[in-house]
């Protein structure tokens, strides 16, 4: 038996997080994907800055960051037989290392437009890959149970977080340092994440033998993973509602203008969501057992939208904060149905169906975005994000009573 079965067999039932930052491969995965997620972020506010410094066009900084998300697609499709036909550490080093790669020639003074969103790209195909590969590791070091719901309920939060501070730090870091030269450090966090996982975590064999070629078993295993009625409506709950929750981010800069509240009330309007999530996933994962949080899952997601209505009524900023902060607690639904998916989804098939599960949910939240702006061309901001609201609570409640059927 190894510490952390010991751990886990001999530590009395609890709800808090300290039980999982006591698994020592667990602190290794964290400590990596903080190191990792700040290099992100470091590369995104750095390429985007670079991109306008070199062209002068808005459009293409926007591109810059916008190809962070497009791409998901393509590498949680096709390449997302890797996380099951290689050992998980292994993947995670060279996914690492080749992000590493892909923000090396950045950093080279010659390097010019074409290039830089080419690799902008390839970073964007290997994420899914990694983080699906990571959420199946996490089972494997923390088991199936309470540990691996609060485990990723941490990962969720910290990278919450990085949405409040990293941007603001990455803009403090650009004032003192070149953007190439901040992408450096994107290199060096890559590197160190590599480090971490390679000698803090345990090598396991490969979930399924190396089948046909790795595009086709890649798309057979999504057929696999859709075709269980469960998981594909597992996946929805996951996918679906925030598509719609993303809508009052997505507008939040007009709406601060018809607010008249300049950038800082843009500020906190874009900074409400997650500080709601982040008191949601604290609160169900300090204070709640893993059957109330299973219990509260589908009554969550149903409700969870419905403060967008209030925007119909034109409310003013403190009001539209409280509507964004109670929606975002709402959030909390997700560790049940963490729950419910790791048990739904077949081992050997676990690396695939969590790397679509996240290349699902990036891909919709970008077209979430899309078509809010779209809607709000036509009837303005406050009245597509409460339709969003309305729309996204019926939604939830149809995927929530097929879940029902499904138990």
């Amino acid at each position: 038996m190894t510490d952390d079965d010991t751990l886990t067999a001999t530590t009395p039932p609890a709800t808090g997080y300290a039980r999982v930052l006591a698994v020592r491969e667990f602190r290794a995965v964290f400590a990596a994907h903080l190191l990792s997620l700040l290099g992100v972020v470091i590369s995104e506010i750095a390429l985007s800055v670079l991109v306008y410094d070199l062209t002068g066009s808005p459009l293409l900084s926007a591109l810059a960051f916008a190809l962070g998300f497009l791409p998901y697609v393509v590498g949680g499709t096709l390449l997302a037989g890797v996380a099951d036909r290689f050992p998980a550490r292994r993947v995670l080093v060279v996914c690492d290392l080749v992000c590493a790669a892909c923000v090396l020639p950045m950093t080279v003074p010659g390097a010019g437009i074409a290039v830089l969103l080419s690799l902008r790209c390839c970073l964007a195909v290997v994420a899914p890959v990694f983080q699906g590969t990571r959420m199946a590791t996490l089972a494997d070091i923390l088991g199936d149970g309470d540990l691996f719901v609060l485990g990723r309920s941490l990962l969720r939060i910290v990278s919450q977080s990085a949405l409040l501070a990293g941007y603001g730090v990455g803009g403090v870091l650009l004032t003192v340092v070149s953007p190439r030269h901040a992408l450096l450090i994107t290199v060096v966090t890559f590197g160190a994440s590599a480090v971490l996982l390679r000698f803090g975590t345990r090598r396991r064999p490969a979930r399924a033998g190396a089948g046909g070629a790795l595009v086709t078993e890649s798309l057979k295993g999504a057929r696999q993973v859709l075709a269980n009625r469960r998981v594909r409506v597992l996946l929805l709950l996951f996918w679906v509602p925030p598509m719609f929750a993303v809508v009052p981010e997505a507008l939040a800069a007009p709406y601060a203008d018809e607010l008249r509240v300049g950038s800082v009330g843009l500020g906190l309007l874009m900074c409400a969501l997650p500080v709601g999530v982040i008191a949601g996933e604290l609160w169900a994962g300090a204070r709640l057992r893993p059957s109330a949080r299973e219990r509260i899952a589908l009554p969550l997601v149903c409700v969870m939208l419905l403060p967008y209505a209030g925007y119909a009524l034109h409310p003013g900023l403190d009001v539209s904060l409280l509507l964004l902060f109670v929606s975002g607690a709402g959030s909390a639904y997700t560790l049940g149905l963490d729950q419910w998916f790791v048990r739904a989804v077949p081992e050997e098939l676990r690396g695939r169906a969590m790397t679509l599960l996240t290349a699902g949910l990036m891909t919709i939240q970008g077209v979430g975005m899309a078509l809010a702006g779209v809607a709000a061309e036509f009837v303005g901001v406050t009245v597509t994000v409460a339709g969003a609201g309305l729309l996204g609570a019926v939604c939830c409640a149809l995927l929530a009573v097929e879940a029902r059927r499904t138990e």
